[in-house]
């Protein structure tokens, strides 16, 4: 399962308008509100046997906030 977190945008402001597209979509953690990198995109996506509930510190940490 794919981390809910995570997004796809085509550029930095994912507007079409922008000019700035990227080649290839970026990941964005929306927890983190930035880009992220490729390996940890792997994390979020759970590729390679990794999970993101158990390896992600951003995911962790983020279910634990909303924790009542």
């Amino acid at each position: 399962m794919t981390c809910p977190h995570l997004e796809y945008h085509q550029g930095a402001d994912d507007s079409e308008a922008s000019g700035e597209d990227f080649a290839v979509p970026r990941a964005y953690c929306t927890v983190a509100d930035r880009f992220v990198q490729p390996m940890r995109a792997d994390i979020c996506n759970d590729r390679y046997d990794l999970d993101h509930e158990q390896h992600c510190a951003i995911y962790r940490e983020h279910a634990t906030s909303d924790a009542p």
